[in-house]
């Protein structure tokens, strides 16, 4: 539930998930580097799908798991977080997956699905990138938890350049860091240890961002995600061609003609205008406070990079005394990079701040979804597009 958001030219009221003005100034992309609009097209932390790869480094172990993740990421069946391991949303994933090719809806990779896999076994689970400058140079900046202290933020962009990079690779820091032991690529020799330096004091200035692991110039073993290009003049917001780029996704996707919501399968599935299921999303949805909406729905509007209008008197849990606050666009804010508005008022499809709790935390009654997932379904829906919410 939100509260007041403009969609277009129309004033809609809300309750408590989201709102914003979308004609105002985006400070999202204010934030971006200088060139930023510029390079995003032209990734160079995309995978080589359609180009010959540069040399690659062999993984030190096979990553089974991570490598099946990382196939169906691809496909659109996506795990959510891609971290090899298995859980709910791995499965959710699989399940979509045999659905979509006729095969028995397991949820596990049996031997049929590892047979229909096996097309995709050249993709390698992990590749290994070097950071550019341009990607490591931010902004980062601490996010407060008060509002009023966000709303005073250009925007609420990543704090730092380790969570933005498990951003554009679906991932999180934590794999990253397995991935990289000793901020060494898995499968390379260990770098020569460094020569003993003071230990440093802690930080004075408690407003700063925390310290990141990585660095620009830095080798890195990520999961291997891909489909993941964007085309050049195939999208008209230069600040959300920034977006996908930095998430790693295409703007080419499928067309959704409906999608469904599953609140007792924690799934949202997209079927294309022959009922194909094209994609499936691990998702959290309602709470005990916001229950999701069961029943047959449309959308009235797309936002993209959205501000946030906080209202404390529609959130359940907010702090007493909370005043109202505009909170600006960016992956950190409540309802990450994108916001679908529904026809049931007070209700949304939107991003989260938190990945890694995605199938696993109550919503404000609404459907939350990774950035990148989420940042996908909107370049497949319309407001043409049906919305189905079952039990």
């Amino acid at each position: 539930m939100r509260p007041i958001f403009i969609a277009l030219p129309i004033l809609i009221s809300l309750a408590a998930c989201k709102g914003g003005d979308s004609n105002a100034p985006d400070a999202s992309a204010s934030q971006q580097p200088p060139s930023a609009l510029a390079s995003a097209a032209a990734d160079p932390l995309a995978a080589h799908d359609n180009a010959p790869a540069p040399q690659e480094v062999p993984d030190s172990e096979a990553r089974p798991l991570m490598q099946a993740q990382v196939a169906l990421d691809r496909l659109g069946y996506t795990p959510g977080v891609v971290d090899g391991k298995d859980g709910i949303s791995t499965r959710n994933a699989i399940s979509g997956y045999q659905e979509a090719n006729d095969l028995a809806v397991t949820g596990k990779l049996d031997a049929p699905t590892v047979a229909a896999l096996a097309q995709y076994q050249a993709i390698p689970a992990t590749r290994v990138v070097t950071i550019p400058d341009e990607f490591a140079a931010g902004p980062f900046t601490k996010i407060p938890k008060d509002p009023q202290e966000q709303a005073k933020l250009a925007a609420l962009g990543y704090e730092t350049l380790d969570e933005k990079l498990a951003e554009r690779f679906h991932t999180t820091v934590a794999t990253l860091k397995l991935l990289n032991p000793g901020g060494v690529p898995a499968g390379m020799p260990a770098a020569p240890p460094a020569s003993p330096s003071p230990t440093a004091s802690a930080p004075t200035d408690l407003s700063a961002p925390p310290v990141s692991t990585f660095r620009a110039g830095q080798q890195l073993r990520v999961p291997n995600v891909g489909a993941d290009t964007v085309q050049p003049g195939s999208v008209s917001d230069p600040a959300w061609l920034v977006t996908l780029a930095m998430l790693g996704v295409s703007s080419e996707q499928p067309k959704a003609a409906r999608i469904v919501v599953s609140k007792s399968k924690g799934t949202l599935k997209v079927y294309d205008d022959a009922d194909k299921l094209v994609a499936v999303y691990t998702a959290t949805m309602g709470s005990q406070h916001d229950p999701l909406p069961l029943g047959d729905w449309g959308i009235t509007g797309i936002d993209r990079n959205p501000k946030f209008a906080y209202n404390p008197a529609l959130f359940w849990d907010a702090k007493p005394g909370s005043d109202k606050a505009m909170l600006p666009p960016g992956p950190n804010g409540p309802v990450g990079v994108v916001w679908i508005d529904l026809t049931k008022p007070h209700y949304g499809i939107h991003g989260t701040p938190k990945p890694e709790t995605i199938g696993r935390a109550e919503s404000h009654g609404c459907v939350r979804l990774t950035n990148w997932d989420a940042a996908r379904l909107a370049q497949m829906v319309s407001v043409k597009t049906k919305v189905h919410f079952e039990a």
